[in-house]
């Protein structure tokens, strides 16, 4: 297979003639304030967009859709067509759920409105994941009735809340996801334009921190200085957590691992991260070590008095909500040990320590070989006309080991649309055109050319 090669110029001009559709499949799914929390967004919104999911994709030829309700009350899309004799299945995985806006006053176009601005496509979702289900609806649109393998398309509902309705569901009904080959639409690649799997994945341990020193606030000027300050306490407790290089300093976690993939200009990732001007990079490492192949330890919130309306006084209690990313070869429960260890060993004070365990989940490594990761390396290769990479990424996708504990013989390989520019998650979300289109391409040939 090549980028001109008769097979290739045929979908290539196929893909590109849907473009046009793509667009509007993906205006109507960013539309759907599909956010899986009904405190923020009626579950209406996720019910309309799971619809429009099965609808499309019956439309586009699978032929057994369905919505399945999850132990978390999320509802998976699930459609399939059998393969034809001797031929392997393939998984497309994607979800239809969102990030809500956060900050709307910070978006610069309508966030649930798809809108292009500067060659890309904005709104929330329009990368994250939504893209991605217009990859997958486009690459089959593009092949058509001529499917060579059997596939299978789940779209799940409450990916971006960590509730794992979907994770529970496989575990109860394996042999409805049963594939040969598993495809994780919900990643990207490096760069526009640059072909890339993502081989790891980081895995997490998420504990809330309280520290209580007092009864009651006191009076500051009265009782400071030895009065014991429970804000100040875990000041001091979290800033053991780095180093002054601002590498995590866990006793017991590995943070010397180094990476052999794709390397992250540090120039590039500056502009990426928004890192403003004159401000060091954390870390002693690589970017793209300190990215996906060392433990990292972030504050992602602190309960204390805000500046306005603060008063004079010592506070008696402070507590932290903290996330340890673990890069594949630890353990999550061992990293959890070593992270109460430590806290609990730099409490100063003896100062009264409460850890909550949140949320844990495993790392993960997709294998490189077989002839999937053939098929899909030769597919990338031709769609993009440039060799492939790999990277790491630093998200977790739990997903991908209860695939791997459940199907130990499917072959796993993570793509996708979404690169750095998306900003997914985040304020002005958006996705490059042409990433829908080359990954379309991508996996319209990788489903006509993959065998066992």
């Amino acid at each position: 297979m090549t980028s001109d090669d008769p097979h290739t110029a045929d979908l290539r001009s196929r893909v590109a003639g849907l473009m046009a559709q793509a667009e509007r499949d993906l205006a109507q799914l960013v539309s759907f304030k599909s956010v899986a929390d009904p405190r923020q967004f009626p579950a209406e919104e996720c019910e309309r967009a799971a619809q429009w999911v099965a609808d499309a994709f019956a439309a586009a030829g699978l032929t057994k859709v369905g919505l399945h309700e999850t132990p978390d009350g999320s509802k998976a899309v699930i459609a399939s067509r059998p393969a034809p004799p001797g031929a392997p299945t393939v998984l497309l995985y994607c979800h239809y759920d969102v990030q809500p806006p956060l900050d709307e006053a910070a978006w610069r176009t309508p966030v649930w409105e798809l809108t292009e601005k500067d060659g890309r496509w904005y709104g929330r979702g329009a990368a994250d994941c939504k893209g991605n289900i217009v990859m997958h609806l486009t690459a089959l649109r593009a092949i058509g009735s001529e499917l060579p393998v059997g596939v299978t398309l789940v779209a799940e509902g409450s990916e971006e809340q960590g509730t794992g309705g979907l994770e529970k569901f496989v575990v109860a009904n394996p042999e409805l996801l049963r594939a040969d080959a598993i495809v994780i639409g919900d990643c990207g690649n490096f760069a526009v334009g640059v072909p890339t799997f993502t081989e790891t994945l980081r895995g997490n341990v998420n504990v809330v921190v309280t520290v209580e020193t007092l009864a009651g606030p006191l009076h500051s000027g009265m009782f400071g200085g030895a009065a014991p300050d429970a804000l100040a306490t875990l000041i001091h407790m979290l800033a053991t957590l780095r180093d002054a290089e601002g590498n995590t300093t866990v006793a017991g976690l590995d943070n010397q691992q180094s990476w052999d993939g794709v390397q992250y200009d540090p120039d590039r990732f500056r502009m990426d991260a928004g890192v403003l001007g004159g401000v060091d990079l954390s870390g002693s490492g690589t970017v793209a070590e300190m990215l996906w192949a060392r433990p990292t330890l972030t504050v992602l919130g602190i309960d204390a008095p805000r500046v306005v309306g603060s008063s004079a006084a010592i506070q008696p209690a402070a507590r932290a909500r903290l996330n340890l990313r673990i890069p594949p070869g630890i353990v999550p429960e061992e990293a959890h040990r070593a992270l109460v260890a430590h806290l609990e060993a730099n409490t100063p004070l003896h100062a009264k320590l409460t850890i909550e365990l949140e949320s844990m989940g495993a790392p993960f490594r997709s294998a490189s070989g077989g002839p999937a990761r053939a098929a899909m390396d030769a597919a990338l290769t031709a769609s993009y006309g440039r060799p492939t990479t790999t990277q790491g990424q630093g998200g977790s996708i739990p997903l991908c080991n209860v695939f791997a504990d459940t199907y130990p013989d499917a072959e796993i390989m993570l793509i996708g649309v979404e690169e750095p520019k998306c900003l997914i998650h985040a304020p002005n979300e958006s996705v490059d055109p042409s990433e829908i289109e080359h990954m379309a391409l991508t996996e319209a040939l990788f489903l006509t050319t993959y065998t066992h």
